[in-house]
């Protein structure tokens, strides 16, 4: 699904945020071994048959929610997601099996009233020249044990990517799926949510990996995905979160 135009944008969106520093890595797994991982309205995305894996660490900054200035201390995060790609009533999205991150009010209210799978985690993502590193290691009380470690370097430019590709495919992603009770209606049981958000399309690059060692997959009790991901470094992308709704 292409993104909504500039102009139709909400004058007053949930929240405001940057996204950068940002490496996609993924990799093709069968359908079976992730449908479990996904509730039974929810339909598992596809790309010739295949499902895919994702691991996506990134600096998230400038977070500021409708009508609030940013606050010192609480507008930026480093986040590291585990997703794949799911649809309800042929609307694509993306599915998160997990998302550390290193601001623990920021977890918390996530969780809360976005009913993310959000994690406590001590995560630094820091640049020498060109070159990006990426650590974690997830503290959140309860949760399987994770580590993460990665450097990169981005590359050339790519082209827009272009709707019926791969690359389209796996990063031009304008809705997410939870699931999680809703507080206000007081009807029991899991609900299945869907979140918009609006950002232009991704100004992508290639990556040269240099480093990986990473449990965060395994945590999941998914077996290590086989062989080297496909890659895509990212440009600095402003996004807005639009709304959440239940469907």
């Amino acid at each position: 699904m292409s993104p909504a135009p500039l102009s139709s944008r909400p004058r007053l969106p949930l929240m405001r945020q940057r996204w950068s520093q940002l490496l996609f890595a993924h990799w093709p797994v069968a359908p079976a071994v992730l449908r479990p991982y996904l509730p039974a309205r929810l339909e598992l995305d596809l790309f010739d048959g295949q499902a895919w894996l994702g691991v996506v660490p990134f600096t998230m900054s400038g977070i500021r929610p409708l009508g609030l200035p940013a606050v010192p201390g609480l507008n930026r995060l480093h986040e590291l997601n585990v997703r794949t790609y799911a649809r309800l009533d042929g609307v694509p999205g993306v599915w998160f099996l997990s998302l550390d991150a290193t601001q623990p009010l920021g977890v918390w209210a996530a969780r809360t009233l976005f009913h993310l799978p959000y994690l406590h985690a001590r995560m630094r993502l820091t640049q020498t020249g060109p070159t990006l590193r990426a650590e974690a290691e997830r503290r959140h009380p309860g949760a399987a044990a994770a580590t993460f470690s990665a450097s990169w370097t981005p590359g050339r430019q790519l082209p827009v990517s272009v709707p019926g590709t791969l690359q389209h495919f796996l990063t031009e992603r304008y809705h997410l799926y939870t699931a999680g009770p809703d507080l206000l209606s007081g009807i029991s049981g899991p609900h299945l949510w869907r979140g918009d958000l609006y950002h232009a399309p991704w100004a992508l690059r290639t990556a040269t990996l240099h480093s990986w060692e990473s449990t965060v997959v395994e945590s999941h009790g998914l077996p290590t995905p086989a062989g080297a991901p496909l890659l895509y470094a990212a440009d600095d992308l402003d996004v807005w979160v639009q709304k959440i709704r239940r469907v």
